[in-house]
């Protein structure tokens, strides 16, 4: 495969977030040690190939099980494949983990579907009441402001 050769994609279209890459870089390393610019643009690519890579095999252990959605087992096994089954098990280890963490955030709880009806005008109160707490907080706080402003006027 070619370097960023992906279904119609150019080399531009395909990146990770730099910034967020940059901290990434950042934080495996010891404070004192700094990178260049180069070096960090360097590695962004790097992984955008490994992923690329990854997502491939993925895709090709997929199809040899004739199944048309890539699921976790198909990435475990291309790493594998590829020469990585060494990481396999720390892999899981973090699924496993990202799992729990949705479960347990506020975009990942119970979907509507699992809700009853009783459940869902509850939760959707809550969260007017949550909504309407802020915006009378913050209106609250303009007022003040306001206010503040006219007294020192």
């Amino acid at each position: 495969m070619e370097p960023m050769d992906i279904v119609g994609k150019s080399k531009e279209d395909v990146s990770l977030p730099k910034a967020t890459m940059f901290k990434i870089i950042k934080e495996m390393l010891p404070p004192d040690v700094r990178v260049a610019r180069d070096a960090q643009d360097l590695l962004v690519e790097c992984c955008v190939e490994f992923i690329n890579l990854v997502s491939s095999e993925s895709n090709e252990v997929c199809s040899r099980e004739e199944k048309r959605t890539i699921a976790p087992e198909h990435v475990l096994k291309a790493l594998e494949v590829l020469g990585f089954g060494e990481y396999v098990e720390e892999v899981y280890a973090a699924y496993e983990q990202h799992k729990l963490d949705t479960l347990d955030s506020p975009k990942g709880g119970k979907s509507s579907i699992e809700m009853t009806e009783e459940e869902a005008l509850a939760e959707q109160q809550r969260m007017f009441a949550e909504a309407r707490a802020r915006m009378n907080n913050g209106m609250t706080l303009q007022k003040q402001s306001d206010s503040d402003h006219v007294l020192n006027s």
